[in-house]
């Protein structure tokens, strides 16, 4: 790439039409809470995951499109909306991808179909918008064209497991669906594409935000019916502020020195670094916070009655899930592991059993205390490197310098 398109790259920005697209992403993930709100089980968790993960990386698709090129006007910006269209059709027939919620006159299946149909045409519609990218770039065109298959296919077999009985049947066809979807990008690698550093980072940014936003609308849903006594206000709260844990723990430090680490890369590497610490390891981060905010929705049923072992797996879990991301992020950007929280990770796995035991609202409160805790400690600790990085931050606009906690 040349200075000219490198610099051109750096000034690249979301789009209105972008944060329009993210819009339908925040109801996909409203509507996989739901899902596995409705069916609690260790079954109902994996289909919940199952389903984030499609959807996930059918808007990571689309996050290329928006770093490669301007889809913000013309006959591209109408494309980009009818997209929109099917992905939030997509997440509608969500809760029944998988054909559980059937009802005699047949409705899940209906929505197990409504969901593969949309998919897979959310996908064909990617592919067609980036082959007509690659008529004026054709390292994009080359690039999609090793790409294409993959994508297609694996869309393609979600919507043939709609027309199998439900049960393992379905549910070993999306195994294999996603096995290809996902691999997809790894075996046919990152040659060819052109990436705006910036841009790229943003938009992972701004869908932590969505993911966050999504648990602490669980939250107000799940307190909706209660009683606003004193107690549940402060319980609340702690919901609240273990939300907020999950935020500073990304965007307070995190956040910065990675957007710094991809705009400073060699361009040959930039590509797959871009791959693997945004589309790959971003999905755990993501994951952890549905699960969470599956946890907080759940705990507030009855705040007085232990959780059931699912919803304590989500609760305290999904905040495990979340940080084993930020390991694999770091790991994959630094080359360094963050030692604080892996041993936070593993604390929060083992407290699952506190929350079969205990009232909901005190594993809320423990929960909270151990995401404080951990928020305090980096910032007290490395409070120097903390501010270093984000003094040169506010001087030199986004080229910070790499954390080192």
């Amino acid at each position: 790439m040349s200075q000219a398109n490198e610099a051109g790259a750096r000034e690249q920005r979301v789009t209105p039409l972008e944060l329009f697209f993210d819009l339908v992403f925040v109801f996909a993930l409203t509507q996989v809470t739901a899902l596995m709100a409705a069916d609690p089980t260790w079954l109902g968790l994996l289909r919940g995951m199952a389903v984030l993960t499609v959807l996930w990386w059918a808007w990571v698709a689309y996050v290329w499109i928006g770093t490669t090129t301007s889809a913000d006007d013309g006959v591209a910006r109408i494309v980009l909306l009818v997209a929109m269209g099917a992905m939030f059709l997509t997440a509608l027939a969500a809760p029944g991808a998988f054909g559980q919620l059937t009802d005699v006159a047949g409705g899940g299946r209906d929505q197990a179909l409504l969901f593969g149909a949309t998919y897979f045409a959310v996908r064909v519609v990617h592919v067609v918008m980036f082959r007509v990218i690659g008529r004026d770039q054709p390292g994009v065109g080359a690039a999609v064209a090793r790409l294409a298959p993959g994508l297609l296919l694996g869309s393609f077999l979600i919507l043939v497991a709609a027309f199998l009985p439900p049960g393992w049947p379905r549910g070993v066809l999306w195994a294999v669906a996603i096995a290809v979807d996902v691999g997809a990008p790894l075996v046919t690698g990152t040659k060819g594409w052109q990436l705006s550093p910036h841009h790229f980072a943003e938009r992972h940014g701004l869908v932590v935000i969505i993911a966050l936003g999504e648990s602490l609308v669980a939250l107000g849903v799940g307190v909706a019916d209660q009683l606003y006594d004193i107690r549940t206000i402060v319980v609340v709260v702690v919901g609240f502020a273990s939300v907020a844990c999950l935020w500073w723990l990304y965007f307070d430090i995190v956040a910065i020195a990675a957007e710094h680490r991809l705009a400073t890369a060699e361009v040959d590497v930039r590509n797959d670094l871009a791959r693997d610490s945004y589309n790959y390891m971003h999905l755990p981060m993501v994951a952890g916070i549905v699960l969470l905010a599956l946890g907080l929705k759940k705990s507030f049923a009855d705040i007085d009655s232990p959780l059931k072992l699912t919803v304590a797996t989500a609760l305290f879990g999904g905040a495990a899930l979340y940080l084993l991301g930020h390991l694999l992020f770091r790991r994959r950007n630094m080359g360094s592991w963050n030692r604080q929280r892996a041993v936070v990770m593993v604390l929060l796995v083992a407290l699952i059993p506190l929350g079969v035991l205990a009232p909901a609202w005190m594993s809320l409160v423990v929960l909270m205390s151990v995401l404080l805790g951990l928020v305090i400690y980096e910032t007290l600790h490395f409070r120097e490197g903390r501010r270093m990085v984000r003094s040169h931050r506010d001087a030199h606009g986004e080229n910070g310098e790499p954390y080192t906690h």
